[in-house]
């Protein structure tokens, strides 16, 4: 019976909730350590007759192999969203993961990136060379716009309007939303266009899409990680870098410089604000700052 109500379920996220493949797998993946758990505890429980208590007991079982409170709190989503469609689908009457809880997640501060810091990753690139032409036209499109790094490696040339200074986004569940581009970024676009992409034999499949790989095919997440993890490396940042980090440089500095942040929530395609101050959090010396410089009892 697992079987067939993971098929279900697959569907109902790929069709009902619009969720990419990687999402989709993620959930997946959740729902199969569920199983993996019943396995390991010879437990013959099939969806339709799982209670909390089982449920529960899953959780100490993900707790005590390791996995984080990040983690947990990932797999914890996952089984939520299984039972929800369990019980959409009438399979249940009664959602047995309705009040599980998610354990106690640290909010800590993610590394951001200062402008003189890009710009220090930025300088190691050899602008002599095809591969430093394209990957300094890549940080400064995801700088300037704050994509994630699917939005990036998916980021089609049609979808660049160059006089109105917008672009448009495919963002998660493949929804849509323009995004303002700045003038540098513009630029580095053109530039990587003239003297790279349009000399390269491209692949059929990926005619639109702006940045490539040497063999002309549509670029991977993970060189974007790779390509930001070496140029900070070699510019000898000691944060901790990902091509996430560029995004929330981009929103902490739309924040920091007065920017709405229900702008700031389009721009970053959040549905709900409470993300978009997860993601545009103040950096403390800034607060410091402004404590000194604007409130009464601030001032030196």
């Amino acid at each position: 019976m697992w079987q067939s109500y993971t098929n279900g379920f697959k569907m109902y996220l790929q069709l009902e909730k619009s969720l990419s493949g990687n999402s989709v797998e993620a959930y997946l993946h959740d729902v199969d350590k569920l199983q993996q758990f019943l396995e390991a505890k010879a437990l013959q429980t099939q969806p339709e007759s799982m209670d909390l208590a089982t449920l529960r007991e899953f959780l100490r079982w993900v707790h005590e192999m390791g996995f984080t409170a990040t983690s947990q709190a990932r797999i914890l989503s996952g089984i939520k969203a299984f039972y929800k469609y369990l019980l959409l689908e009438d399979v249940i009457k009664e959602n047995p993961a309705e009040l599980l809880e998610a354990p106690k997640l640290k909010r800590t501060l993610p590394d951001v990136l200062a402008v003189h810091e890009i710009d220090a990753m930025l300088s190691t690139l050899d602008q002599s060379s095809e591969e430093g032409i394209r990957n300094k036209a890549i940080i400064e499109t995801m700088f300037s716009c704050g994509l994630r790094v699917s939005e990036t490696v998916g980021l089609k040339i049609s979808d660049i309007f160059k006089q109105d200074g917008f672009i448009k986004v495919v963002g998660k569940g493949n929804k849509e939303r323009l995004v303002p581009i700045g003038s540098v970024a513009i630029k580095f676009i053109d530039y990587y266009l003239e003297y790279v992409r349009n000399h390269q034999q491209i692949k059929a499949a990926d005619v639109d899409i702006l940045f490539l790989n040497r063999r002309g095919a549509k670029l991977s997440r993970v060189m974007i990680f790779y390509i930001i993890k070496k140029m900070a490396a070699e510019a000898g940042i000691k944060k901790s870098i990902s091509p996430h980090t560029l995004r929330h440089s981009f929103a902490t500095c739309m924040v920091e410089a007065g920017a709405d942040l229900r702008a700031v929530q389009q721009m970053l395609g959040h549905e709900s604000i409470t993300t978009t101050e997860i993601y545009t959090h103040l950096d403390r010396d800034y607060l410091r700052t402004v404590i000194t410089d604007f409130h009464p009892r601030g001032k030196k």
